[in-house]
């Protein structure tokens, strides 16, 4: 295993007043719910990697990207260390679909303050700094 953080980006795509989620299986944090997103590339940029990462998982149009925070996640059970940073997008169109099935078994959207459990590390963590993407 290595021993250095991976630079992962998780995409807050907003519709209304609600945020997408999906529920994750198959890797770390599996059952547990998150926004699309994944790790960014060699070279990539990260507005590039939400936009890739977001078409590849859920299939919803978005625009109007902004980077806004970031999170410090260790995932003791997997000996990983993650820096999450966090994209906003507002939704422009288009139904949630399930692309990656052995990644994410569904997607739905929730209000901030009533998001499922239990969430993925990085959005508990974001939680739990008080952040609100509907307060940017």
């Amino acid at each position: 295993m290595e021993n250095y953080p991976k630079i992962g980006v998780g995409v807050i795509i907003r519709k209304g007043n609600k945020v997408l989620l999906g529920k994750r299986i198959g890797s770390h944090g599996s059952n547990t719910w998150s926004f699309p997103g994944g790790g960014l590339e060699y070279r990539e940029k990260v507005f590039d990697c939400a936009i890739r990462e977001n078409s590849e998982e859920s299939g919803v149009e978005i625009g109007n990207l902004q980077l806004t925070t970031y999170t410090e996640n260790f995932f003791e059970d997997v000996e990983r260390h993650d820096i999450t940073l966090f994209v906003i997008a507002d939704y422009i169109s288009g139904e949630p679909k399930i692309l990656e099935p052995k990644k994410c078994l569904a997607w739905e959207w929730f209000t901030w303050d009533n998001l499922p459990e239990p969430l993925f590390l990085p959005v508990k963590n974001l939680k739990e700094k008080n952040f609100n993407p509907f307060k940017i």
